[in-house]
């Protein structure tokens, strides 16, 4: 195992269907099972970190087509909705479904196991990917697959953590149990090997749990809900993205960014 924790191998990406199906199934409604399966009482606190990362640095256009993989209730695409003419949601869960979004009925489709994407090749204009991919086990094969059904000159976003997120070979509070963060350089050999454009990445969460914890509480709302401390934490993540350690073990390693944004754009061959 120490390869994965030393972050020079993705534990999970070479799996067998089996055990991939294995994980999936225990992955499903994980995540719901977590309590986020209140939609009534559930609140989206990430519009702000998603337009200072993401939406705000895209062409000012509609979108035709738009796919959200793993979006669940579809809470990131209330920023932009009205610029979205067709919207799928790839979800798994049966408990995190919206039938409606805006003015927008979202399609949702329940993931391939193995991870295929039943579209076909350059069919949307953007994707979002927001804290779906450490949850699943093949990510190169799922990433190539996002890639291949995104229009040339379209956009992927993916906001992901970069860090183990603990041993997963022991049940953690608060997480399901398989997910993990996934390493900057498996992200730059993908993205490499598929020959698409970084148009932006950006490192994110620094020391966020800490500082939630003794400042946060003087905010009505968690901190990532304001503007002004996602600008905060950007400047503190890019100061501090050299100290980033996989598996950090140390609490010197700590003090980093656990989270990278990036905006990936399909090349035109």
């Amino acid at each position: 195992m120490n390869e994965y924790f030393l972050g020079k191998k993705l534990y999970g990406d070479d799996f067998q269907i089996d055990q991939i199906t294995e994980w999936y199934e225990q992955e499903t409604e994980a995540y719901a099972d977590l309590g986020s399966n209140d939609q009534e009482n559930y609140e989206y606190h990430y519009d702000a970190l998603n337009n200072v990362h993401g939406f705000n640095k895209l062409e000012d256009r509609s979108f035709v087509n738009v796919l959200g993989f793993g979006s669940a209730w579809g809470h990131e695409f209330k920023p932009l909705i009205d610029r979205i003419e067709n919207l799928t949601i790839i979800e798994p869960s049966d408990n995190l479904r919206s039938n409606k979004i805006g003015d927008i009925n979202p399609e949702y489709v329940k993931p391939e196991i193995n991870g295929t994407l039943q579209f076909s090749n350059n069919h949307f204009d953007l994707i979002t990917c927001f804290g779906t991919l450490h949850h699943i086990p093949n990510v190169s094969y799922v990433l190539s697959e996002l890639i291949r059904v995104l229009k040339p000159n379209g956009y992927l976003l993916i906001r992901e953590p970069i860090v183990s997120m603990g041993n997963w070979e022991h049940k953690r509070a608060g997480l399901t149990m398989n997910e993990r963060g996934i390493p900057v350089s498996f992200f730059e050999e993908v993205f490499r090997q598929e020959g698409v454009q970084i148009v932006s990445k950006e490192y994110c969460f620094t020391a966020i749990s800490l500082i939630q914890r003794t400042i946060g509480k003087f905010f009505r709302k968690p901190l990532l809900s304001y503007k002004y401390y996602v600008m905060f934490d950007k400047a503190l993540s890019s100061i501090l993205k050299k100290n980033v350690h996989y598996h950090a073990t140390k609490i010197v390693e700590k003090v980093a960014p656990s989270c990278i944004f990036y905006i990936i754009k399909k090349t035109v061959k």
